[in-house]
């Protein structure tokens, strides 16, 4: 089953009804395998006005147009999942002469009870990382040699319970998984599926606070004006104290138990924070009070259930020059104003679940199904598309040409490192694609497996961290 589409439960029973053909013909943007619509029906025929909605197609009046993308920059931390906490970073200097210089094995790799899900973080010399079992390790950012490493799953006496939806524990036992480290004032904070917020010394790795949440949190947290943010999976954002640990406030969006195998963090901005919701909700409240400023819902169409859509926004919003910019599961990418949530323009039917890269005049999005888009920051009319699955969809899992699946790479990314537009992909691989024209300029085969998380950049070089808990640096 594809990774990053595994979702609860109840999820399955929505595809199978999407197998009726009545539902599948409906479903919006070629979901469901519908035919071409004709231009005029035979008798019986029907035409589903959904297939006639707007589609994502280059703008004539930007064909040969060129666009401006700033110089790189020197990437001295990369704090947070996103980089920064407003997740924008435009272009970076890092691994120039693209090849492996270290890989290290971190910890247990994702498997049927856990997930390898949070991104790489660094800072002071040090990257961490978090396993799949909720093991906090910091590395040399140099030479890869571990400076510490530290468990920060409860006991089973403490930790056990009803996992998520039901099923699991959140104890040792499993159910746990998820979570996210970021870096700020000196600690670690570690979010957990686990149902905890913890804060270690960054130095020694030594516990300095942990607080206990009702719920698991499948997504990283993030950091700023001395309180951590993160959203659990019942869509309820936290703001914690950095210093005690405290829970400042909490806020709830609507419950959404349908939500796919990939969790996002907030943007902070001042006193704004910008919060994604497996609803497709976002929600910007106030950072310091919690109260809620404004709120838009990306979703393309109607619904009566959790069953007929998965809405998630599991790709991190962005905060950039004022706009904010996030893409939703369901197919909706939009531009929104930071103060009134206003869109910017119309929004495009863009499923996806990586985050959006506004670099210079342009946005860069993927799809889900590996569709690589660039857009007009200030129009939303499309510059190029590029499928990054060219040639490398295949056939697996049959016997004897019976029962095939099909299978394309799933991409993370893209990061804007060195001139050039960097993604890895469910592959194994590192693919640099040129900025401009979108052609492919290299590949690198990182030797660790599958790999879900976009790279980070830190001190000239890029850190992937990959599904079976290897650690992989590239110069």
């Amino acid at each position: 089953m594809n990774r990053v589409l595994k979702v609860a439960l109840l999820s399955g029973v929505a595809a199978a009804v999407a197998s009726c053909s009545t539902v599948r013909d409906a479903l919006p943007f070629g979901l469901g395998g519908a035919k071409e619509p004709q231009a005029t029906a035979s008798a019986g025929q029907r035409i589903s006005v959904l297939e006639f909605e707007q589609q994502l197609a280059p703008s004539a009046a930007l064909s040969g147009r060129d666009f401006f993308i700033p110089g790189p920059q020197a990437a001295t931390a990369w704090t947070q999942p996103g980089g920064n906490a407003e997740n924008s970073v435009e272009h970076v200097i890092a691994a120039p002469e693209f090849v492996v210089a270290w890989r290290r094995g971190v910890g247990a790799g994702s498997s049927r009870t856990r997930q390898v899900m949070a991104p790489v973080v660094a800072d002071n010399g040090r990257v961490f990382v978090l396993d799949g079992e909720s093991t906090v390790s910091a590395l040399d950012a140099g030479t890869g040699a571990q400076a510490w490493k530290v468990d920060i799953k409860p006991d089973e006496r403490e930790g056990g319970g009803r996992g998520w939806l039901g099923f699991g524990g959140g104890g040792t036992t499993g159910g746990g998984f998820g979570g996210g480290v970021a870096v700020g004032g000196g600690k670690v904070f570690v979010s957990s599926g686990y149902r905890t917020m913890t804060a270690l010394d960054q130095t020694t790795g030594a516990v300095v606070w942990t607080t206990p949440v009702d719920v698991p949190i499948h997504g990283a947290p993030t950091v700023a004006g001395g309180r951590v943010f993160v959203v659990d999976v019942e869509n309820q954002i936290q703001a914690f104290d950095t210093t005690t640990g405290a829970q400042v406030w909490s806020y709830r969006g609507i419950p959404e138990p349908a939500r796919i195998m990939r969790a996002s963090s907030p943007a902070v901005t001042g006193d704004t924070v910008i919060a994604p919701f497996s609803s497709g909700e976002v929600v910007a409240l106030r950072a310091s009070t919690g109260q809620a400023v404004w709120q838009q819902v990306l979703s393309r169409t109607s619904r009566t259930s959790a069953l007929s859509e998965i809405r998630d926004i599991a790709g991190r919003p962005v905060i950039s020059r004022g706009t904010v910019y996030a893409v939703s599961h369901s197919g909706v990418l939009q531009a929104m104003d930071i103060r009134s949530g206003q869109p910017k323009w119309a929004p495009l039917p863009i499923a996806g679940v990586n985050a959006p890269l506004p670099v210079g005049d342009v946005i860069y999005v993927v799809s889900k199904d590996g569709e690589l888009t660039v857009i007009n920051r200030d129009s939303g009319q499309i510059y190029w598309s590029r499928d990054l699955n060219e040639g490398r969809v295949r056939q697996e899992g049959g016997y004897f040409g019976f029962w095939d699946r099909t299978v394309r790479p799933e991409w993370s990314g893209p990061l804007l490192a060195s001139n050039r537009l960097v993604l890895t992909n469910s592959d194994g691989e590192l693919v640099a694609f040129d900025p401009k024209t979108g052609a492919q300029t290299a590949s690198l085969k990182l030797g660790a497996g599958a790999v879900y998380l976009a790279p980070a950049a830190y001190n000239g070089a890029l850190y992937v961290l990959s599904d079976n808990g290897d650690l992989v640096s590239i110069r």
